[in-house]
Parts: C-alpha cells; sequence; structure tokens
C-alpha cells in the first residue's frame, strides 16, 4: 500500500512538472546545456516537460512493482552478482 501512495506521489509531480513547466522554469531558471542541446524557443521548457514525463514513468514503475527489478538489472550491468 506504501508503495502505491509513494507512486501515486511521484506520478502527480511528474505531470504537475509536465503541465507548469513555466513555473519551474521561473523558480529554478534556466538550463543551458537544455538550451544548447534543443536549439528551438523553449529549450529549458522542453526539457522540462521530458524530465516530467519521465518522472511520470518512474511513479509508474514504483506502484506496478517494477522499479526494484529494473535497479537489480542496473546494478547487474555494472558488476553486482
Amino acid at each position: 500500500m506504501f508503495k502505491i501512495i509513494i507512486g501515486l506521489l511521484v506520478v502527480v509531480f511528474g505531470f504537475m512538472m509536465s503541465l507548469k513547466s513555466m513555473w519551474f522554469l521561473r523558480q529554478f531558471g534556466r538550463i543551458s546545456w537544455a538550451e544548447d542541446k534543443f536549439p528551438f524557443e523553449g529549450g529549458t521548457r522542453f526539457f522540462y516537460k521530458i524530465f516530467g514525463i519521465v518522472i511520470v514513468f518512474i511513479g509508474l514503475f514504483i506502484i506496478s512493482g517494477i522499479w526494484t527489478d529494473i535497479l537489480n538489472g542496473i546494478f547487474k550491468l555494472f558488476g553486482n552478482k
């Protein structure tokens, strides 16, 4: 039950980050790396939107319980057995 609540909070945060990307831009400022990599107008806002979508997927992974499988797979890549 606890992982569902945490996962829902993460999903809501990611959704709000994508929806209110201008607010995040005002609070945290521009990211020069994002402005360089996404040369069209609003490169930082686009980055905040994409990052929010990634956070939504992480929240869904937490809810479904495959988050631990993903982390175990990543650690196996680095040699931990």
